[in-house]
């Protein structure tokens, strides 16, 4: 296997030129992302070799209980930024999307580790976490889509609920389609992903596993279970949190809560 190059202080701060790069082109250009552009610059190289201390100390300690805390780090991150994202807020959204993002993404690393990879021991953070951060980013963005679009979906069609209701339709069918709409929107992203993966672009993953020395074959079957695992934990959570959000826009009367829909 050919060895690892490491990248030194001196090569690391070399690539800040690109940053630089992008600077002056946002500076002539009057696009007015400098003030961002630095700060999104100190806050990955703060972030990172942060994350990257802690992973260490992690690693180093080889026990479960501090695995299982920086998953749940992850999720809780993810819930707030998840509903942070959506434009009107209900409540219990919160609980939903912590209980969705938990219960999806656990379920799918419970499968991939234990039936897909075999990890042994089960906690072993090298593939852990780094499984996990995928998991959860992923379904956080699936969450957040979903709730985005059935709200939107519901604030423009008012007319159509309401008046199925008035029909006698039950509010869990009456919402139906926007229910759909929400779910689709939310797995979009994946199909996309899977419809051009190796072709238009290499992934992270797989260019990670390349670089550091590992077969192209191993990478590849890494990356397949990597697409397919993202796909399925978008998919459980978008459920989960639609099925719990969907219910507060409607009484036990199953009469629409106008109040929630926004002017």
């Amino acid at each position: 296997m050919t060895e690892v190059l490491d990248i030194g202080p001196w090569r690391l701060a070399a690539s800040l030129l690109l940053i630089v790069a992008v600077f002056v082109l946002s500076f002539r250009e009057r696009l007015g992302l400098e003030r961002s552009l630095l700060v999104g610059t100190v806050r990955t190289f703060l972030q990172l070799f942060l994350v990257g201390y802690v992973l260490e100390a992690i690693f180093a300690l080889e026990h479960w209980a501090p695995v299982l805390g920086a998953v749940a780090v992850m999720v809780l991150v993810a819930t707030h930024t998840a509903v942070s994202r959506l434009k009107r807020r209900v409540a219990g959204m919160w609980t939903f999307a912590a209980i969705a993002l938990t219960a999806g993404s656990g379920l799918t690393l419970a499968f991939v580790g234990e039936v897909v990879i075999g990890v042994r021991p089960w906690f072993d953070p090298q593939y852990l976490i780094p499984i996990a951060g995928m998991i959860v980013g992923n379904a956080m963005n699936g969450a957040a889509l979903a709730g985005e679009r059935f709200q939107a979906e519901l604030k423009n069609r008012v007319p159509e609920v309401e008046t199925l209701l008035a029909l006698g339709f039950p509010a869990p069918e009456a919402l139906a389609a926007l229910r759909q709409e929400a779910l689709r929107a939310a797995l979009i992203p994946s199909l996309n992903a899977m419809m051009v993966v190796g072709i238009v672009q290499l992934p992270g993953m797989m260019t990670g596993q390349i670089l550091a020395g590992a077969s192209p074959l191993v990478a590849v079957r890494y990356q397949i279970v990597v697409m397919l695992m993202l796909t399925a934990a978008v998919a459980f959570t978008s459920v989960l949190f639609l099925a719990m959000l969907v219910r507060r826009y409607y009484t036990p009367a199953h009469q629409l809560r106008r109040q929630l829909v926004g002017p």
